[in-house]
């Protein structure tokens, strides 16, 4: 007669008691609730009193810091010489009266507006570029290391051939600031496709993202990283080309830009003209990174979850 083994019986319990089944629904459930808790987006609006404490009042005290230490060395005549550097008071004097004659604003604006058009230029040409360079193997190796070169080239070098090639005019203020750009946005772009995962193209290729949509729903938005910050540089670049440019080459057909009234102040020996036109230049670039790359950088990074909306 065949001898019958036991049976083994699966405790479908855990140590206290409940059944496993439940247990791993209760487990799936609180992952889920914490996922879930990780993607909120609180709708309130953030209140003031925090938004001063955390945005405003830091880079207000960083100031007030400047302006006191600046004035410490005028009062106790740690610096008396000023033409070497001006008390604050001289400089605000500068700024009234270019307020005054209704030429600040015209200074800000001949600047911004050259800056501002140049690096749209500098988009539509260092994009395209880009792509390019970085799907095209052939192009990579042939014109790569010269945008890298181009990159490290200072900016400044470009004036003196623009000068001569287009004269003195916008198209040579142009010329320069897309020497100086296109391939800062070409290379971000380049880096930005080089990291995208090799997974992302072949699910892609499975859904039947091949070709110019694979490129455009796929390549560009896992490499929007790497381009965004190819942009800033790009405007960087563009920023300081212009007035590397407007400091060179003086023309009255140009009109007085920031870098022109930078150098009015040197040939003038004007400490507060150029302390001013410095300032100025400091404010811009600022500005710009406060109301165009910063609000893009902080939706991408919220975008792939990396930034939590407050």
């Amino acid at each position: 007669m065949a001898r019958t083994e036991p049976t083994a019986v699966v405790d479908k319990t855990d140590e206290t008691g409940a059944p496993a089944d439940a247990v791993r629904a209760d487990d799936l459930a609180g992952l889920e609730a914490g996922l879930d808790a990780l993607e909120t987006v609180q709708s309130g609006r953030t209140p003031f009193s925090r938004t001063f404490r955390e945005k405003i009042l830091p880079p207000l005290t960083a100031v007030v810091v400047v302006l006191v230490v600046w004035q410490a060395l005028i009062s106790f005549k740690i610096v008396d010489d000023p033409t070497k550097l001006p008390a604050p008071s001289d400089v605000w004097a500068e700024v009234q009266n270019a307020w005054l004659k209704g030429e600040l604003l015209g200074y800000i604006w001949t600047s911004v507006s050259r800056g501002l058009l140049g690096f749209v230029f500098a988009l539509v040409i260092g994009t395209p570029l880009g792509l390019l360079v970085a799907r095209v193997k052939f192009v990579r190796a042939a014109i790569g290391p010269i945008l890298s070169g181009l990159q490290s080239l200072p900016s400044v070098a470009w004036v003196p051939p623009a000068v001569l090639w287009l004269g003195l005019d916008n198209s040579m203020m142009y010329a320069v600031i897309l020497l100086g750009a296109v391939p800062s946005i070409a290379n971000g772009l380049v880096s930005g496709v080089d990291q995208v995962p090799p997974l992302f193209l072949r699910a892609g290729r499975t859904l039947g993202a091949t070709g110019v949509r694979g490129l455009w729903h796929i390549v560009l938005p896992a490499a929007l990283p790497g381009y965004l910050a190819g942009l800033k540089q790009g405007w960087a670049f563009s920023w300081r080309s212009l007035m590397a440019a407007e400091i060179i080459a003086s023309s009255p057909d140009l009109g007085v830009g920031l870098g022109q009234l930078l150098e009015n102040g040197r040939n003038a020996s004007s400490m507060p003209m150029v302390f001013l036109a410095i300032f100025l230049i400091l404010i811009v670039g600022i500005v710009i990174d406060l109301l165009i790359f910063s609000p893009l950088e902080r939706r991408v990074l919220r975008g792939r979850g990396l930034l939590v909306k407050n």
